[in-house]
């Protein structure tokens, strides 16, 4: 285990800064994710989940809790990289705003929302895919994603869908097309803290690990449960 890079459960995770990850992504392709404790908890019954954890290029430090059971139970001292912080990066790195962009959505309220917030940050080329209802089954079978993949031949895919589908739908991608210079980045809501739709972050509350709390307040009947499955995580320590 070195300080760049922490395995946990086979997973490699980056303990790098957004720049680096960024610069890595862009220049190596495959795909990114950022898993939420209340999703990392699932690995030992949801194992495609867990796979498409493995096969990342690139696992970032997403979650803040993560990071306090890290250094309490592994005695390893991190830097939190929250998907919050990688999408600031990102929105201010000129050079990809030339790049070929492919945002796939949840629904076409927030594909609107967030097509015209990249137009208002100055991105040149950006394209919109409405993703469907995805199951365990279909995540392997979406036809028409691929198609759209292969004929607009993106730089950078943004998946902004739920957690634990979006990480399996990448690997799918990435195994699919043969192009390996393509950036998958699973961010899921984090375009949201800037546009709004799932409350506002900060730099401040991200850093206080708070960025659940914004989430939950806006939402707390759909976010309290995923608070408490967070803590799950800990039995994942022994």
């Amino acid at each position: 285990m070195s300080n760049n890079i922490i395995f946990f459960r086979d997973i490699k995770f980056y303990n790098i800064s957004p720049k680096k990850v960024l610069d890595k992504m862009i220049d190596e392709g495959g795909y990114l994710v950022a898993p939420a404790a209340s999703s990392l908890q699932t690995i030992d019954n949801n194992r495609l989940y867990y796979r498409a954890l493995k096969d990342s290029t690139v696992a970032i430090l997403d979650s803040g809790f993560f990071c306090i059971l890290l250094r309490i139970f592994n005695k390893v001292k991190v830097n939190k990289l929250s998907g919050y912080l990688l999408m600031k990066s990102f929105l201010s790195k000129t050079s990809i705003k030339k790049k070929r962009i492919l945002l796939i959505n949840p629904n076409v309220n927030e594909s609107k929302i967030n097509y015209r917030f990249l137009k208002k940050k100055k991105f040149l080329n950006i394209n919109s895919y409405i993703a469907p209802q995805y199951n365990a089954l279909h995540l392997f079978d979406d036809h028409k994603l691929i198609k759209v993949i292969k004929n607009l031949k993106p730089d950078i895919i943004l998946i902004n869908i739920g957690g634990e589908k979006q990480e399996i739908l990448a690997r799918c991608i990435h195994k699919k097309i043969q192009n390996k210079k393509i950036s998958i980045f699973c961010l899921g809501a984090a375009i949201s803290f800037f546009t709004g739709t799932q409350g506002r972050v900060t730099v401040f509350t991200d850093k206080l690990y708070l960025g659940w709390l914004m989430r939950w307040a806006r939402q707390p009947f759909k976010f309290l449960p995923r608070v408490f499955n967070s803590f799950k995580l800990i039995k994942l320590f022994f």
